[in-house]
């Protein structure tokens, strides 16, 4: 393999994981960014983000003297032949993707880039961004190529390294071949296409996920209702290969750092083309739906009787994403927080990726360190992500803590029986165990 120069653009997730993996592929990697401590940080091979195995990642690159971190944008793409742009694409007004970021820095780069570099966009970005990108370099002789990431929070290291597929899209066969290079040791498929191809594949797959999970909510509901297990429907049809296992599991509705925002983006891009695409709406509405439905059935069997849940103490058992992860952003925990707080409800939650104070959601719940303090006084118990720490926990003594006995597995991931030996009642999603609502 040719040893390139790479310069990465932005170090979260995946600007970080980027720079790392490729650094470890044996490229010079430099990785810029704009806050000047979190450079110093990474200098250090201090990462900021819980993922596993990325910093003894960081730390072998700076060993190797493969990857750097600075804090001056212009001068990390002076000798690259490759400029990953990995910045964030976060929800705008009205659902469309905010670029940002993504154009002041084409702005800052322009007249930095050297003869002959292609940029890269790894951001997941709406249809037609290459084409954007290339218009604000305003470079004939630079090309711009869309690469975009498959990356799981939690196994993002593992993704990039293991990937089921690359896709490279461009205008210029040269360029996506030099792209497509730089990942030549890794076994993967290799999907070289048009750079709009590109960009609407990682859309595309993101919808299709997010209406997996959706449907999955909504058969759960199906299997409350005919006194069917939702474990046993899934697991009968994901041996069909056409359909498969993956992301047919029911929860507290889907959310992170991607499924919302690139759904609304793609459904944005949808309304601007003035395409109708009802299947991605109700994709959309169905989470929305299925996240009140299960406060509803949170209120239905609370002591006050009435709907209520004025002044009802609730223990919620995680608060981020997903397990693996300290990300909140668009977290169904906090969605589902957020509906019971404003109903009155006194919320007390733990989460073990959360060990410090977070005075952001002071207004919404009281974050402790412990699971047993949390469910002091309580009268239920919310299981909100899918921590394996939970299925360990002491539950008889979890009951002496509670006031009530009810645990609302919206996770699907405690033993039944072992519950039950502690004289809790479970509730989950989708099965004979749980009250239809």
């Amino acid at each position: 393999m040719t040893e390139r120069r790479v310069a990465v653009i932005g170090t979260g997730y995946v600007g970080l994981t980027t720079g790392a993996c490729l650094a470890s592929l044996g490229h010079r990697v430099v990785c810029a960014d704009a806050d000047p401590g979190k450079v110093e940080r990474l200098r250090r091979a201090e990462v900021d983000i819980l993922e596993p195995g990325l910093p003894e990642l960081v730390q072998e690159g700076l060993d190797s003297d493969l990857l750097q971190f600075v804090g001056d944008t212009p001068a990390a793409v002076r000798d690259a032949d490759v400029v990953f742009l990995c910045l964030p694409t976060p929800m705008g007004a009205g659902g469309a993707a905010d670029l940002a970021a993504v154009e002041a820095v084409a702005g800052e780069i322009r007249a930095e880039l050297p003869h002959g570099a292609v940029v890269v966009n790894k951001s997941t970005v709406p249809v037609g961004t290459a084409d954007r990108v290339a218009a604000l370099l305003g470079r004939p002789d630079v090309s711009v190529v869309s690469n975009p990431e498959f990356l799981r929070e939690g196994r993002a290291v593992h993704d990039f390294l293991h990937p089921d597929r690359i896709v490279v899209g461009g205008a210029e066969a040269e360029a996506a071949r030099r792209v497509a290079e730089l990942y030549t040791d890794l076994a993967a498929p290799l999907v070289v296409t048009d750079a709009a191809s590109a960009e609407l594949t990682k859309y595309a797959a993101n919808f299709f996920l997010a209406m997996k999970l959706s449907f999955a909510n909504n058969l759960a509901t199906l299997c409350e209702r005919f006194g069917a297990d939702i474990g046993d429907v899934t697991a009968g049809i994901g041996h069909d290969p056409r359909i498969g296992a993956a992301f047919l599991q029911p929860g507290p509705g889907w959310g992170g750092s991607c499924l919302p925002k690139d759904t609304h983006a793609l459904l944005s891009v949808c309304e601007a083309a003035g395409i109708d695409f009802p299947l991605l709406r109700a994709t959309i509405e169905t989470n929305v739906e299925h996240q009140a439905r299960l406060v509803e059935r949170v209120a239905a069997q609370s002591s006050r009787g009435d709907g209520s849940l004025d002044g009802v103490r609730l223990a919620l058992y995680g608060l981020v994403f997903k397990a693996g992860t300290a990300d909140l952003r668009d977290s169904p925990a906090l969605a589902i927080a957020r509906q019971l707080r404003e109903r009155g409800a006194e919320l007390y939650a733990y989460d073990p990726a959360l060990t410090e104070a977070r005075p952001d959601l002071s207004d919404l719940v009281t974050l402790v360190d412990d699971p047993l303090k949390a469910a002091e006084g309580a009268e239920a118990v919310l299981v909100l992500t899918e921590w394996p720490d939970f299925l360990e926990l002491d539950w008889e003594e979890v009951a002496a803590r509670l006031d009530g006995r009810l645990v609302h597995d919206f996770r699907n991931v405690l033993d039944q029986e072992r519950l039950e030996r502690a004289g809790l009642v479970r509730q989950s999603i989708g099965s004979p165990y749980t009250m239809a609502g």
